[in-house]
């Protein structure tokens, strides 16, 4: 299958002209990118398997891929309700939501803001606060300067879809801003979102292993299921994988995804 999609546009949200497409047919699952990158860069190597069976919407927002920026802060507070006003936009009333990275967080918020709209969720490349990365990972961030970036995938994919290429500068410098600043959440607060998880990393992500573990032990997991009810939320620890990677890894992800998003979920207990 191709990356051709059945229908794309812009949908007007929230002072945003908001670049999405739709891939395939059935239940709805929203595809949330990384920092820096578009539908391609994030998930063009698993999008097509997960179209054989389900409706993707594939999104791109503020300020990225084929969505220009707006003059107003990047936060995932204000993608998310981008994201949800989309949904309204498109009719779509209840979804799942695969977010990488960013998205992650995006998708968490989303969930805990509207868990009427959010049926699952699957999150690759995940934590809840800064202390889950590997020390050293954010150091130098505030130095980075966009020709820093010049010919990665992130940049050639930009120049190639964005209305105004131009504006890659600006959109690293609030990429800057973003993570010098990037939400955290309580223990409590993840917890409380409702929609069973898929938290799946590589083992040699950016996020340390120990922090996906506590993460999946807050959302109802580490017990023993030969023992107990299986947990509605799920872990996926990819081998020989990085943060750069994992979205690459379609033959070890994508069952995984489908499995859990297809198969019964355990009642939350």
């Amino acid at each position: 299958m191709s990356l051709t999609p059945v229908e794309s546009g812009y949908a007007p949200v929230n002072g945003l002209d908001m670049y999405y497409e739709i891939h395939g047919t059935g239940r709805s699952l929203v595809l949330l990118h990384g920092s820096l990158s578009g539908i391609g860069t994030s998930f063009g190597a698993v999008l097509p398997s997960l179209a054989r069976s389900r409706r993707v919407v594939a999104v791109e927002m503020q300020g990225h891929g084929r969505t220009a920026d707006v003059d107003r802060p990047l936060t995932v507070e204000g993608m998310a309700e981008d994201v949800v006003a989309l949904l309204g936009h498109l009719g779509v009333e209840e979804a799942d939501l695969f977010g990488y990275s960013l998205g992650t967080a995006v998708a968490m918020k989303v969930a805990a803001r509207h868990p009427g709209l959010v049926g699952r969720l699957v999150l690759a490349s995940a934590g809840f606060h800064n202390g889950g990365l590997h020390p050293g990972v954010l150091d130098g961030i505030e130095t980075l300067r966009p020709e820093d970036l010049a010919g990665s995938p992130f940049h050639e994919e930009y120049l190639a879809t964005a209305p105004h290429p131009d504006r890659w500068p600006a959109l690293v410098e609030k990429v800057k801003r973003l993570d010098a600043d990037f939400p955290e959440w309580t223990p409590e607060a993840v917890r409380a979102i409702a929609a069973p998880m898929l938290i799946a990393a590589g083992d040699s992500d950016i996020v340390r292993p120990e922090h996906v573990v506590e993460m999946f032990r807050l959302v109802g997991g580490g017990v023993p299921g030969d023992l107990t009810e299986l947990p509605a939320s799920r872990l996926a620890i990819l081998p020989g994988t990085t943060h750069l990677t994992i979205m690459h890894r379609a033959g070890l992800l994508v069952p995984m995804v489908e499995s859990f998003l297809d198969g019964p979920v355990p009642a939350l207990g």
